[in-house]
């Protein structure tokens, strides 16, 4: 039934428990919804159930919508930056990204590069269409989002992991760039109690 309806379902059935908050509830056997896309909230909800949360985040980001909602909360679409061939800095975006937990400098990533300092910068601006500091935190939030999706470990463990160095940096870093926090983004792919 609507939710619009939950207060006439209440009267009407006062035996049962109506959360008129919630976009779905699960009491085995029986699931209910709270409308429409809450239905495909419901669904979704099954499917993480049975075939798992990876599963369950593929299908939510093909239909363009969180595998887990709060309610009023805004979708989260996978966007990671589009590799494009990469002539002169390649290997370095390859290092990068497999050291995305250190601090480096233009100047560090050009002699990696061999090349000047501006000359680098020039060439990586034409090759990925961004700064290195843009790329490298861009990748940052991805790895951020990856570990929150698919572990448990704590906020300071993917805040080191990833190169924000403190939770308070990643939470800031992770709201700027997705407009929400962190934890709203792990209930968001992993559910309720995932927080």
């Amino acid at each position: 039934m609507h939710w619009h309806h939950a207060e006439q379902l209440a009267r009407r059935y006062p035996r049962l428990t109506v959360e008129p908050d919630m976009l779905y509830v699960d009491e085995d056997p029986v699931i209910t919804s709270a409308g429409t896309a809450a239905g495909i909230d419901a669904c979704l909800h099954l499917v993480r159930k049975e075939q798992g949360p990876e599963v369950g985040n593929k299908i939510a980001r093909r239909m363009v919508m969180p595998p887990h909602r709060d309610g009023g909360q805004a979708q989260f679409i996978e966007r990671p930056l589009p590799k494009a061939p990469c002539d002169t800095v390649g290997e370095v975006l390859a290092w990068m990204e497999a050291h995305l937990d250190q601090e480096v400098t233009v100047e560090q990533l050009a002699a990696r590069a061999h090349m000047a300092p501006r000359t680098f910068a020039r060439r990586f601006q034409q090759e990925t269409g961004t700064t290195p500091y843009r790329w490298i935190l861009r990748q940052r939030v991805l790895l951020a989002q990856e570990l929150l999706e698919g572990t448990d470990e704590t906020m300071d463990a993917i805040a080191w992991r990833t190169g924000f160095g403190t939770a308070a940096a990643l939470r800031h870093q992770f709201v700027r760039a997705l407009g929400t926090t962190p934890n709203a983004y792990r209930r968001a792919f992993r559910g309720p109690q995932a927080a």
